[in-house]
């Protein structure tokens, strides 16, 4: 059972777009914005694993990202 089932829409969200800036941040000028996917957003979150992920989501809400 994977971690990212555990998440609330709105901790996901916020996890996708850390994601997405962080580690795919030159793909939307390469590829387009539509070559990056929720699925390989949430492959990567999934590989981070849950602490990352849980401390990624609280640097999220302490920079006002909720």
């Amino acid at each position: 059972v994977s971690f990212i089932n555990t998440l609330t829409q709105e901790e996901l969200s916020m996890l996708r777009g850390i994601v997405k800036k962080i580690h795919f941040q030159y793909f939307d000028q390469k590829h387009g914005k539509s070559f990056v996917t929720n699925k390989m957003l949430d492959n990567v979150i999934e590989n981070i694993g849950a602490e990352a992920a849980e401390k990624m989501i609280r640097s999220g809400v302490d920079k006002g990202l909720r």
